[in-house]
């Protein structure tokens, strides 16, 4: 029998942006699949950490969203572990900087399988469950979607297509799915490969009206206001972004 409490599935979800979320989708009381691909320590500590708080309320299940026979399988691991689905969250992404004349096929199918491929056929896959449960769909976007980002040409098309999906969706999946975005601007600086100097991040934060960066909680609250609190909002994305989208 299926558990009467509601079940979010949150891609990414094993550090940053999408740990944040997990947890504060938990603390509204919610059961939480925890989608990693390579974090699986991470993964597994935050669904320790939750269901020490609450038992059995959080289970971690590793995917390559960039492997198109993956999402499917994750799907059905996340239906069965509860027997519902009332949310996705789209929230794991690819970033880093490919300018035209160097990107390359194999940059192109890390970025676009990862950041609009997974989401599509993840929400297709999970499309029966979440019409059972009259669900919502919430999907990461970006503020760059509309404006582009300089040498990113590959990561800002996916994340445009991801909003195109987002306004198609909320009118195909209605009236029993709402489907909605967010789009973060500054709340944690980029890693790795993408990382950015302090300098650029001062000039970023210039054109932002609250002059500051944002907090995690500020994306993972846009999050669960759209999942929980939201119930005649369909078809919105939401720039949380400190007023940067007014200035770019």
């Amino acid at each position: 029998m299926a558990s009467s409490t509601p079940v979010v599935l949150i891609t990414g979800a094993a550090h940053r942006l999408g740990a944040h979320t997990a947890r504060h989708l938990h603390q509204r009381g919610w059961n939480l699949v925890i989608h990693y691909r390579s974090r699986e320590a991470d993964a597994n500590a935050l669904r320790d950490e939750l269901n020490s708080i609450r038992p059995k309320s959080a289970v971690a299940i590793q995917a390559d969203l960039a492997a198109p026979d993956q999402t499917e399988l994750l799907a059905r691991k996340a239906v069965s572990t509860w027997g519902r689905l009332d949310g996705l969250v789209n929230n794991a992404s690819v970033f880093y900087p490919n300018p035209t004349q160097d990107a390359s096929p194999g940059d192109w199918d890390a970025i676009m399988n990862t950041n609009l491929r997974a989401p599509f056929f993840l929400g297709q896959a999970c499309l029966p469950a979440l019409k059972l449960s009259q669900g919502a769909i919430v999907n990461l976007i970006d503020i760059y979607s509309q404006r582009p980002l300089a040498d990113h040409p590959l990561y800002c098309a996916s994340k445009s297509g991801l909003a195109s999906l987002t306004l198609s969706w909320a009118k195909d999946l209605a009236p029993e799915v709402r489907v909605n975005g967010v789009s973060p601007g500054a709340i944690l600086w980029p890693e790795g490969d993408a990382a950015i100097d302090e300098g650029y991040q001062q000039s970023i934060l210039a054109k932002t009206p609250l002059a500051r960066t944002g907090k995690p909680e500020d994306i993972a609250g846009a999050i669960a206001f759209l999942l929980c609190d939201a119930p005649f909002v369909t078809g919105q994305i939401l720039a949380v972004d400190g007023g940067r989208s007014l200035n770019m």
